[in-house]
């Protein structure tokens, strides 16, 4: 059974007001203990805790800065809890920042190996994986050109087939796929229905309420790096446009 289950879950992050400290500041402030320190800790995730059980599609809402992504990212493994413990138990398949690994000189057939190996796949998956990521891109012609020449929609295209080659356990969305020409499009989006339909659990951050309406039956309302509220997909989208904090 594929679940999740964050406890007192903190993510912290440092913010400098000053210049990068040198040797010299460090050592200054070393034998002056009153001295004002020149950054402080901010808690962009704050001592929060729940659980996804299988079957349970997801949303999170928020506005910009309530830590809806470095949550996904901490449930990624992109980012280390601060405190409290993350513990995910099902194959992920993370759709963040797609293509975030590719290599702008590397061919496109080099980067579905690198990228691949980010994802968690090995070499001999990706053998298997190869042709089928080729053909669903398009981008046959251009497969061992370096990427740097890519257009974008190009470069999308490469990423979204080589993020979406196997079905996933978990899926988890920071905003839904938008790339590419419209016939793209329309292929990407059936698959990602298909991927969202066959997942055991899928997680939504998006800006969009009717997309959550329609892919989510629970949502988790962020607010300032905590949960305001968490449950029936409607009844909290609803209470969240009401605050007018979107």
């Amino acid at each position: 059974m594929s679940s999740i289950t964050v406890n007192n879950l903190s993510i912290k992050f440092r913010i400098y007001h000053d210049r990068s400290p040198s040797i010299k500041d460090y050592i200054s402030s070393f034998f002056k203990a009153h001295q004002k320190s020149g950054y402080e800790d901010f808690f962009a995730v704050n001592n929060i805790s729940f659980e996804i059980k299988q079957g349970e599609r997801v949303g999170i809402v928020g506005h910009n800065g309530a830590g809806k992504s470095s949550l996904l990212k901490t449930l990624c493994q992109v980012y280390e809890p601060s405190l409290g413990s993350v513990v995910v138990d099902g194959r992920v398949a993370p759709l963040l920042e797609i293509g975030a690994g590719f290599h702008p000189e590397f061919t496109g057939r080099e980067n579905i190996y690198l990228n691949g190996a980010i994802l968690g796949y090995n070499k001999d998956q990706l053998q298997q994986l190869e042709s089928e990521i080729i053909a669903f891109s398009e981008l046959e012609d251009f497969i061992d050109t370096p990427v740097k020449y890519y257009s974008t929609g190009m470069y999308l295209r490469l990423a979204f087939s080589l993020a979406t080659a196997v079905q996933p356990e978990i899926l988890i969305l920071d905003e839904m796929f938008a790339g590419g020409d419209a016939a793209f499009i329309k292929k990407a989006t059936d698959r990602m229905s298909q991927i969202v339909d066959q997942a055991k659990i899928m997680i939504l951050v998006s800006h969009d309420t009717k997309k959550l309406r329609t892919f989510c039956n629970r949502v988790i309302w962020m607010d300032h790096g905590q949960i305001k509220e968490d449950g029936e997909a409607n009844a909290v989208i609803d209470h969240y446009l009401q605050s007018g904090k979107k």
